[in-house]
């Protein structure tokens, strides 16, 4: 007995021992050197692994990085910073990228909406929406529950007193996370620099949406007819805003009739080329409504009957020479 236990003893040794020595030959036989670049480039980022870059984890993403299939301004957490640093370590130059927040496409408060039931199920919006079964009459609406909450890894949304999430801006990152959980697909994201944004996602028609929500869209299409860029279209009821599109006038907001649209710029009321003007034409070049005329080296001037009053002009002038009042 006592041999067999030493025979079976030896030949699992000897077993193992031949496999070891044939994973050590194939390691170095097939071993492929990692870039030193990757392992530099996975330091320098803020090591999140949320997925907003579009790959798995930060490592995959400083891989793509190195091997030049992502860009080094790919990073939404590590911002401005990390993409500078990225930039030195690739001997690149880092494309500027504008922050992307998330975005709520509702505004239906408690207090704006028309309410069933209460419900009892699970406090959860991906448990009442696969049961069907929530407090609003809206069926497009925000459930509630906080579940874009609870999975925000930067404590960037909370839940207000009329039960609706609220986005930080400053500790957003735009990982995506909100807007993949969200089982009514409420959240996008949008540049930090929008000023204009259309807070409903209801397909319903408009006599419909009256009855149950104040605040909803109800596709009059006043707003796309007034947006200037055409940065407005209707799809199947529903206003939705083109962010690379929109000049961020507030015309649209101005003109909606439900309150559906924020707008949260400076409204201008009065604009004015001065005598300071050097006559660049670069305000003609960027006016959208091309209500800006003169010749170069010479002042110019505004159409005020077709100026929108967008601030456009007022942003580029070089020499400050556009004097704006704001409301």
């Amino acid at each position: 007995m006592d041999s067999i236990f030493i025979y079976a003893f030896l030949s699992m040794g000897a077993l193992a021992a031949f496999l070891a020595a044939g994973l050590g030959f194939a390691s170095r036989t097939f071993h492929v050197e990692k870039d030193p670049r990757v392992v530099e480039a996975n330091e320098i980022l803020p090591g999140a692994n949320c997925g907003a870059c579009g790959y798995a984890g930060c490592e995959n993403f400083a891989e793509a990085v190195v091997e030049g299939e992502a860009p080094v301004a790919g990073c939404p957490v590590g911002g401005e910073g990390v993409a500078d640093k990225l930039a030195d370590l690739m001997g690149a130059e880092a494309e500027s990228a504008e922050k992307q927040v998330a975005r709520l496409l509702c505004k239906g408060i408690k207090s704006k909406t028309a309410q069933n039931a209460s419900y009892q199920g699970i406090e959860s919006c991906v448990a009442a929406s696969v049961v069907g079964l929530a407090e609003k009459k809206c069926s497009y609406g925000c459930l509630g529950f906080g579940d874009c909450a609870e999975i925000c890894p930067f404590d960037a949304i909370v839940m207000n007193d009329e039960g609706l999430p609220e986005v930080d801006e400053e500790k957003c990152t735009g990982c995506n996370n909100c807007v993949e959980e969200c089982p009514h697909d409420l959240f996008l994201l949008g540049p930090i620099s929008g000023k204009n944004h259309i807070r409903c996602s209801s397909h319903d028609a408009g006599k419909v949406v009256r009855k149950i929500c104040e605040v909803g869209c109800i596709a009059c299409t006043q707003c796309a007819r007034v947006c200037p860029v055409e940065a407005i279209e209707m799809q199947e009821n529903l206003a939705v805003l083109d962010y690379e599109k929109c000049i961020n006038c507030g015309l649209c907001a101005e003109k909606c009739p439900t309150d559906t649209i924020d707008f949260e710029g400076e409204k201008i009321s009065a604009i004015e080329i001065t005598e300071d003007c050097i006559g660049c034409t670069k305000c003609a070049q960027e006016c959208p409504v091309e209500a800006i005329t003169g010749e170069a080296k010479e002042q110019h001037e505004i159409d005020q009957e077709t100026c929108i009053k967008c601030g456009i002009c007022y942003n580029v002038c070089p020499v400050d020479a556009v004097k704006k009042e704001v409301k």
